[in-house]
């Protein structure tokens, strides 16, 4: 490059930082569309929260840059992104960059809650490792369908997942179609068996082993575990036991 169009290359350089951090809207859409915007410089243009719409659809039309990966999650996690523009996005990128945006706080919630839906859509096909990260690090929805995965070792990382609520737990529980051991994982937690809706949500599942539902019905408190035992699902011969236990208690 001569020493004239190097110099060229600075001036537009300079140019497109001064448009960046301008505060008009129109210098903003000048920088989000132009066609020579580096990956740098949209990145530091997404960092603004004071964007318009029209800015960020003007940097969504700009396809030299959306080539960039880091642009194209920034662009769907920016809280401004309007939706007709953040979700077609959202579909094209891989399955962790859509689990980077879900768990940003400042992404909308519908737009997390689409993004979760898209990911979810994708776990029959991905792979058992890619299964196993979601399950450690993806939002709540999605931990909470991967409590109900065919290999075990996602289930038990799933129930460890840090945005995991005792509301999945206990809506887990209560499906109909849940698998047997997965009351008997639930047992054996050392967080979750601890919980008192948990135990009466235990007691009203059928595959919950008799020694544990013994225990429940004998350490809540009467009154709850009567109410967990009358609509309960355990065998019927189980069932009338606990009850007599529990009526017992409350005549002592």
């Amino acid at each position: 490059m001569t020493e004239a169009g190097a110099q060229r290359a600075h001036d537009h350089l300079e140019r497109l930082e001064r448009l960046i951090h301008s505060h008009a809207e129109d210098d903003q859409c000048a920088a989000a569309e132009n066609p020579h915007l580096s990956e740098d410089l949209a990145k530091a243009l997404l960092q603004r929260r004071d964007l318009s719409p029209k800015v960020l659809q003007a940097l969504a039309k700009n396809q030299a840059i959306l080539k960039s990966r880091p642009v194209l999650v920034a662009l769907v996690s920016h809280p401004q992104t309007p939706r007709f523009v953040s979700l077609p996005m959202a579909r094209s990128l891989h399955t962790f960059e859509l689990m980077t945006v879900a768990l940003q706080p400042a992404v909308p919630a519908g737009v997390k809650i689409a993004i979760d839906q898209i990911i979810a859509d994708r776990l029959e096909k991905l792979s058992l490792g890619e299964r196993t990260t979601l399950a450690k690090r993806g939002s709540m929805r999605i931990a909470e369908r991967l409590l109900t995965d065919p290999d075990p070792r996602v289930v038990e990382l799933a129930l460890d997942n840090p945005y995991l609520t005792e509301a999945c737990i206990i809506r887990t529980l209560m499906r109909d179609d849940v698998e047997p051991r997965f009351a008997q994982n639930i047992v054996r937690h050392r967080k979750w068996s601890l919980r008192t809706d948990v135990r009466c949500a235990l007691l009203r599942n059928p595959n919950t082993p008799m020694a544990a539902a013994m225990q429940f019905a004998r350490t809540l408190p009467a009154d709850v575990a009567r109410d967990a035992l009358f609509n309960s699902n355990l065998p019927h011969s189980v069932k009338t036991y606990l009850l007599i236990e529990v009526q017992n208690r409350t005549r002592e």
